[in-house]
């Protein structure tokens, strides 16, 4: 089986990379890749695995996150670093006082190129808000985010949840998109 190269510095990716991706034959290159500004997650996956391609020179996959909070119209979106440097959890928290309206979401791309072609896998984990800043810090986060983002079916935040509750996929009804990809290239590596 070829070696897939994931190109990240986020230690939660690569935490969720050991456990999706247990199938595929894919190393770890740590590095900070640049993202461009925008809020589509899809396009900025793309550019960021095609400048991995540049760097390591292998089939290679990159992933970029995204979260919606349905009352702000989406915001943070694909902005969420920018969201957490500037407003922080507290800032979010804030401009949701008084708010009913809790739903928000991970959206999630994960693109695979090897030279030739470009495959993207789409991901998406709904949820509500929580009113406050919950739970322990873990390596397995992917954002502080977790702090305040209650999968659906669930009264905790992910940051609260045990492991065993956040590999739950069937009662968080979400669609990964690693797992997407694994089953995607499990079927490519068999032809």
């Amino acid at each position: 089986m070829e070696e897939i190269v994931f190109v990240t510095h986020n230690k939660g990716k690569i935490e969720s990379a050991k456990k999706d991706l247990k199938e595929v034959n894919f190393k770890v290159y740590e590095y900070e890749l640049e993202e461009p500004r925008s809020d589509d997650i899809n396009y900025i996956s793309k550019y960021k695995v095609m400048e991995a391609y540049k760097l390591v020179n292998k089939p290679c996959i990159s992933l970029d996150c995204g979260f919606w909070i349905d009352e702000l119209e989406g915001f943070p979106k694909a902005f969420v670093n920018f969201a957490l440097e500037t407003i922080g959890l507290e800032g979010i928290l804030k401009l949701m006082e008084g708010k009913e309206n809790r739903k928000c979401r991970f959206t999630e791309c994960l693109s695979y190129y090897d030279g030739k072609e470009l495959h993207q896998f789409i991901g998406k984990h709904e949820g509500t808000l929580s009113k406050q800043v919950l739970g322990n810090d873990t390596n397995k986060k992917w954002s502080d985010l977790w702090y305040i983002y209650k999968p659906c079916g669930y009264e905790k935040t992910l940051a609260e949840m045990t492991d065993e509750e956040r590999a739950n996929r069937e009662k968080i009804n979400s669609i990964d998109s690693m797992q997407e990809f694994a089953k995607w290239y499990r079927k490519k590596e068999a032809k």
